[in-house]
């Protein structure tokens, strides 16, 4: 009998290429990105732990959940593996600020440490095999998330969500040493779960959906462990999910040169805590705003040149939350020219509600362009006095082109869980996450991203 050809094959080549993988063929540099893409991830977990989401998303799994199996992070409570991964994936998404692939703006950390993680307090685990599984599982759901986008996103699904349930199920089945057949089981498993629907951006349900994404998955692994058994061809057949969930399905974007690219290499750190299409305008109010010394009394007008997919994603003119400011690209602007930063605290409910921005807000302009690229504005600041402030921005800062640097991302880090976890435990969160590599457990991490 023939072979199958890969187009038709591809949840087998992608099941396989996961089951055969060794640490050791991984490059360093791989690892060092996976290490800061880590601790990108935890920085947010443990940060948006406070948010009221992970309050009310406890208090509704809190009746039905199992043995104590499991940390949450930022938290003073235990709960078992499959809840600890819901609520720490919800946490690390609910600020906005995880990490993106830039190419799919899928956010991979979230779906795929949350599980983890959690694996990591119910099994041996060193922190190589953790990075390991890791990367295999952003291998996965990224590169399916290369063979549907755009179209996948443009018919309003959130990709992060439907295409982290296969890293989740990737990852989690490598810990686990899933056959090849049972990798297929977990990917199947994985697709007939994948959901998440971009209607519900700038609510509690937009972070729900990396937090399902990697519970979900990491179930998926657990059940195929038990070959519990799915279509072999989840990913790829006619009613499977790329075809189902995608006018545009691209198989050799999952097949061609794996193991020789990592996507996990091209993967970037948020500097504002909102939708990365709206990063290159808040760079350039900041930059503006620093250059000239200006102050929201000294600004007439604010008009921005975007790509189409910045209206369409960010362009409520009047949030109401600070989950809504997220997703207003007029909010960010007011906010960076106000506080210099679009950090956490420029989208709380009391910034996006003060008197000030929401009167600055009125002034910013958005016109869409498709002349310009999504991580390119040209901005055009009018100051009341009649100067006119002029910047294109090409890359804007946290791109590939304009990367955090590891000072930056530390400081964002500290930002983040010093709330939580005050000044020591930051820093030995960081020290223990930059460590991981030669980690042989997770347990000091763990400690670290939990209140005293």
């Amino acid at each position: 009998m023939n072979a199958p050809a890969a187009s038709t094959a591809v949840t087998q080549i992608l099941a396989d290429f996961v089951v055969r993988s060794g640490a050791d063929d991984i490059p360093a540099a791989v690892y060092a990105e996976a290490t800061r893409s880590f601790l990108n991830w935890i920085g947010c977990a443990v940060g948006g732990s406070i948010h009221p989401a992970i309050d009310r998303a406890w208090a509704a799994a809190k009746p039905f959940a199992g043995a104590e199996q499991a940390s949450v992070l930022g938290r003073k409570f235990r709960t078992d593996l499959l809840n600890a991964t819901l609520l720490n994936g919800i946490s690390s998404h609910v600020f906005d600020f995880d990490d993106t692939h830039l190419r799919t703006i899928i956010h991979p950390a979230g779906p795929i440490a949350s599980g983890l993680l959690a694996m990591a307090e119910t099994r041996p685990m060193t922190g190589r095999e953790f990075l390991h599984a890791f990367i295999l599982g952003v291998e996965v759901e990224c590169r399916i998330g290369n063979s549907i986008y755009p179209d996948h996103y443009d018919r309003g699904w959130h990709i992060t969500g439907t295409a982290g349930v296969f890293g989740a199920a990737a990852a989690a089945g490598k810990i686990l040493g899933l056959d090849t057949l049972q990798m297929q089981y977990a990917l199947g498993i994985a697709a007939t779960q994948s959901s998440g629907l971009r209607e519900m951006f700038g609510t509690m349900c937009k972070p729900l959906h990396p937090g399902k994404a990697a519970q979900n998955g990491t179930f998926a692994a657990y059940l195929a462990k038990e070959n519990f058994t799915s279509s072999e061809r989840g990913i790829e057949a006619p009613r499977g999910f790329a075809h189902v969930a995608s006018t545009k399905f691209d198989p050799a974007e999952i097949i061609d040169n794996l193991g020789k690219t990592w996507e996990i290499s091209i993967n970037t750190y948020k500097p504002f805590a909102c939708g990365i299409v709206i990063h290159p305008a808040i760079d350039a109010c900041v930059q503006l705003r620093n250059a000239h010394g200006l102050k929201p009394a000294d600004i007439a007008s604010i008009d921005l040149r975007v790509h189409p997919l910045v209206l369409e994603l960010t362009g409520k003119t009047a949030p109401r939350t600070g989950l809504e400011g997220k997703f207003s690209v007029y909010h960010s602007c007011a906010a960076a020219i106000m506080h210099g930063r679009c950090g956490e605290h420029e989208y709380s409910d009391e910034c996006v509600a003060d008197p000030v921005i929401v009167d600055l807000r009125q002034k910013v302009r958005a016109t869409a362009d498709r002349s310009i690229h999504e991580h390119q504005v040209a901005a055009k600041l009018t100051a009341r006095d009649g100067r006119v402030f002029d910047l294109f921005i090409e890359h804007a800062i946290g791109s590939l082109g304009r990367p955090l640097s590891d000072a930056e991302l530390d400081a964002k880090v500290r930002d983040l869980c010093e709330p939580v976890i005050g000044s020591a435990g930051v820093g030995r969160l960081i020290a223990e996450s930059r460590a991981i590599n030669s980690a042989m457990s997770l347990e000091a991490i763990i400690k670290a991203g939990l209140p005293a």
